[in-house]
C-alpha cells in the first residue's frame, strides 16, 4: 500500500520514459486500479524509437513501423499526453505543457501539478556554428530523418543517372557524414551497402562512382568497441573505397560545397550530422541542479541530488557510476545503461512510495555491438572481440533481443528472415515527404518542390 494518493508525472516517451513508466504500471496494477496512483507521460512523439535499429531502416532492412512503439498501447493504464514540457518549477510542484491543442485553444500555457518527478526528456543533436549547416544538413535521431534519409540517397542516385551535367552528377553521388560514432558509423555502413546493390538497376552508375566520406575531429572512431576494434573499422571502411578522414573537422557546407579543415573542397548533396548530441533544452527551464556540461546532477539512486520527489536517468541525467574504478566517473549516457536504469527508477520509486528503502543502479559495462552494412560487423563483449559475420550476428541478436514488446520482436524476425529469402527493395518515397504536392497543383496551387530548391536535394 503506498502511504498517500501520488500523481507521477513522467517527462519523455523515451528509453527512460517509456520503461520506467511500463515499470510503473507493471508494480503498482492494484494501486492503479484503486485510483491511489496516476501516472502520466508527457511525450512530443506517441512512439518511443528504438534508435539502434535506424541504419537499417534507413537501408530498407527493416520496416519503420517496426522501429517505434506504440505509447498508448504499451502504457495502457497511463495517461499519455502528446506535447512537450516547456518549463518544471519544482517548488511548486508544476510543470507547463504545449500540447496539440495550445495553439488551437488560445487560452495560454497549461500547467499540470505532480507528487513525484521523472524527467527522461532525452536529448538533442549538438551542433555547431557552421555555415551552411542549418541549410543543408541531415540529422540522425528520429525514424523520419532514416527515411527521409534513405529517399534522399536513392534521388541523388536517380538525379546522377538522369543528368548530363558532370558537376551535378559528382555533388549528387557525394555522400559526407560528419561524426565517427555509433549513429555516424552504423548509418554510413548501412546506406552504402544499400547504395552499393542498388547501383545494380542503374545503367550508368557504378559502385565507384560513389564517393563516400566520413568526417572524425579526433584520432579515432567507435571509442566503444576498444582501439583495436577501432582501427579494424578503419580498414574495414576504406577497403571499400569509404574515405575516413581523422583529426578532421567540418568547416563550411554553404552553397553545398563542403570545406574541410585538411584544405579538401568538393561539391556534395548530401551531408549527415552525426556529431553528438547535448542535454535537452528543457533541463535549462527547471529548477533543478546541473552539471557544469547541463545533465541533471543525480545520485546513484536515480534521485536528483538534494532535492525530493525529483528522479532522473538516461542522456539528461548524470548518474554516478559505482563500478568504476576512479570516483567521480558517470555512466555513459547509452540505450545499455538506460534501460537498466529505468528499471531500477521504477522500482524505486515505489520503494519510496511505499515508505522502503532505494536500490542503488550498478551495472558494469559489458560491451558494445556496431553493424557495418549487411554481414559486416564489429564488437567486443565481455572482453572477446569479433569482427566481419560474428560481430554482425552479435548485432542483431543484442538488439533483437532488447527491442520492447514480443510484438515487435516477432515483426523484426520475420522481416530479416524475408529479407535474406527475396532481393532488397530500393524504391524511393521521397513524395511522402510532401504528399500534398500532386493535389496542390491540380487545384492550380504552386507546383510540386524541384530537388534544385529542396535544401536536402530531395523532390
Amino acid at each position: 500500500m503506498v502511504k498517500e494518493r501520488a500523481r507521477i508525472l513522467v517527462v519523455g516517451g523515451g528509453y527512460v520514459g517509456m520503461y520506467t513508466a511500463l515499470r510503473l504500471q507493471r508494480r503498482l496494477k492494484r494501486e492503479l486500479r484503486r485510483g491511489e496512483v496516476d501516472i502520466t507521460v508527457v511525450t512530443p512523439d506517441p512512439y518511443m524509437t528504438y534508435q539502434p535499429f535506424l541504419p537499417e531502416a534507413a537501408a530498407g532492412s527493416i520496416s519503420p513501423r517496426h522501429v517505434v512503439v506504440p505509447l498508448r498501447r504499451v502504457l495502457d493504464r497511463c495517461h499519455v499526453v502528446i506535447g512537450e514540457v516547456t518549463s518544471i518549477d519544482h517548488a511548486k510542484r508544476t510543470a507547463e505543457l504545449a500540447t496539440l491543442a495550445t495553439a488551437e485553444e488560445r487560452k495560454g500555457a497549461t500547467f499540470l501539478e505532480y507528487d513525484e518527478l521523472v524527467l527522461a526528456p532525452g536529448s538533442i543533436a549538438r551542433t555547431l556554428p557552421i555555415p551552411g549547416l542549418a541549410e543543408h544538413g541531415i540529422g540522425f535521431k528520429t525514424v523520419e530523418e532514416a527515411i527521409g534519409l534513405r529517399n534522399h540517397v536513392i534521388e541523388q542516385m536517380d538525379i546522377a543517372s538522369s543528368t548530363r551535367d558532370p558537376a551535378i552528377r559528382d555533388a549528387a553521388l557525394t555522400f559526407v557524414f560528419v561524426g565517427g560514432g555509433y549513429a555516424g558509423v552504423e548509418a554510413l555502413g548501412e546506406l552504402e551497402d544499400m547504395a552499393r546493390y542498388a547501383t545494380r538497376y542503374y545503367h550508368n552508375v557504378q559502385p565507384e562512382d560513389m564517393k563516400w566520406i566520413l568526417v572524425e575531429a579526433t584520432d579515432r572512431i567507435l571509442p566503444e568497441v576498444g582501439p583495436e576494434m577501432g582501427r579494424y573499422t578503419v580498414t574495414e571502411l576504406r577497403h571499400r573505397n569509404i574515405q575516413v578522414l581523422l583529426d578532421t573537422r567540418l568547416e563550411s557546407c554553404a552553397d553545398r560545397i563542403a570545406v574541410l579543415s585538411d584544405g579538401q573542397r568538393f561539391p556534395a548533396r548530401t551531408l549527415v550530422w552525426t556529431a553528438g548530441v547535448k542535454p535537452h533544452p528543457v533541463l535549462a527551464a527547471t529548477d533543478l541542479p546541473l552539471t557544469p556540461r547541463g545533465r541533471l546532477k543525480c545520485t546513484a539512486e536515480l534521485t536528483i541530488d538534494g532535492v525530493d520527489h525529483a528522479w532522473a536517468a538516461g542522456d539528461a541525467a548524470a548518474v554516478p557510476d559505482v563500478t568504476a574504478a576512479e570516483p567521480g566517473t558517470e555512466t555513459a549516457p547509452n540505450a545499455q545503461h538506460a534501460v537498466r536504469q529505468a528499471r531500477v527508477l521504477g522500482d524505486n520509486i515505489v520503494h519510496a512510495l511505499r515508505g522502503e528503502p532505494l536500490d542503488t543502479y550498478a551495472h558494469a559495462y559489458v560491451g558494445s555491438v556496431a553493424s557495418l552494412g549487411l554481414h559486416k560487423g564489429v564488437a567486443q563483449a565481455y572482453g572477446r572481440r569479433l569482427k566481419g559475420y560474428p560481430a554482425w550476428f552479435m548485432h542483431r541478436v543484442y538488439h533483437l533481443s532488447r527491442v520492447p514488446t514480443f510484438n515487435r520482436k516477432a515483426r523484426v524476425l520475420a522481416e530479416w528472415t524475408l529479407s535474406g529469402l527475396f532481393k532488397r527493395e530500393i524504391v524511393s518515397l521521397g513524395s511522402l515527404e510532401h504528399p500534398r504536392a500532386e493535389f496542390e497543383l491540380a487545384a492550380g496551387g504552386k507546383p510540386p518542390q524541384s530537388p534544385s530548391d529542396d535544401s536536402n536535394g530531395s523532390s
